[in-house]
């Protein structure tokens, strides 16, 4: 039973967007007897400025969830961003402070480093490669940063792109090595396709995966298939993987510590969650 003292979670999007978010946390609220629930909230572009400012207008709103495309308008509305949330260009989650203020956080990357880090990959220090710069590349180069990496290479087709990241890193990490212009993955740590590269069968690879070394941790962002033909390809040179759907499910409980909640591990996400992944 939803009352006007459950804690209201605004799930920002287009209004055709497929709105998923709460088929996994409203299970697990319910199951662990939170008073709480995400709900879907279609807003145009257009409106998105003011509507935002309203939501936050709501006696029992907590936070919201915001998704394509409004993670970068966002940026402009905020009160605070978190330094992930700078270097990324983008945010996802936004909360209310005590006096009021708007605060926001990107957590997208979040999701790969907790994954890679609760695999036994070592990020502190590492030399790591990011294809890709856009929205999730963006996101997954600024919690790299963020988790102490040494090196980050990152690439990108649309070079103006690419170029203000690696300005937006260099400004916040300043000790961090940048570089651009490469998408060789050889002698690098950890390599990630940030890019859609593997959603469709034809797709070429997004690096050349004969020039990763056996020991090098490779991550993914494609969610439409579990296992792609780059991490297959990967795999079958001995090297650890991880799959973009383990992004998703380890990316939540950072959004329920932000938001205040109890934390939980992506395997009790997935356990209760009503859709499958």
């Amino acid at each position: 039973m939803i009352s006007g003292k459950t804690k209201l979670i605004a799930h920002l999007g287009y209004p055709t967007h497929s709105f998923k978010a709460p088929m996994i946390y409203n299970p697990w609220f319910e199951k662990s007897g939170i008073d709480a629930v995400v709900m879907p909230m279609g807003c145009m572009a257009e409106d998105y400025a003011t509507f935002l400012r309203l939501v936050f207008r709501l006696s029992n709103i907590h936070g919201a969830l915001v998704t394509m495309p409004h993670k970068v308008t966002t940026m402009a509305l905020l009160d605070e961003a978190a330094t992930t949330a700078r270097v990324a260009g983008s945010c996802n989650a936004v909360r209310l402070d005590p006096e009021g203020r708007l605060i926001g956080d990107m957590f997208d990357g979040e999701g790969f480093v907790r994954g890679a880090m609760r695999k036994g990959q070592v990020l502190a220090g590492a030399k790591v490669l990011v294809v890709g710069s856009g929205g999730v590349g963006s996101a997954i180069a600024a919690s790299l940063a963020k988790a102490g990496v040494a090196e980050l290479a990152v690439f990108d087709s649309h070079t103006p792109m690419m170029e203000a990241l690696a300005d937006r890193l260099r400004s916040h990490y300043p000790e961090l090595i940048v570089t651009t212009g490469s998408k060789d993955p050889a002698g690098f740590d950890v390599v990630v396709n940030a890019t859609p590269l593997g959603m469709k069968d034809d797709d070429p690879l997004p690096m050349d995966v004969d020039r990763i070394d056996p020991g090098t941790f490779v991550g993914e962002v494609v969610m439409s298939r579990e296992i792609t033909p780059f991490l297959a390809a990967a795999g079958e040179k001995g090297c650890a993987f991880q799959v973009g759907t383990d992004m998703l499910f380890e990316q939540i409980p950072a959004y329920l510590e932000f938001f205040g909640f109890p934390t939980t591990t992506p395997e009790e996400l997935r356990a209760v969650a009503r859709i499958s992944y």
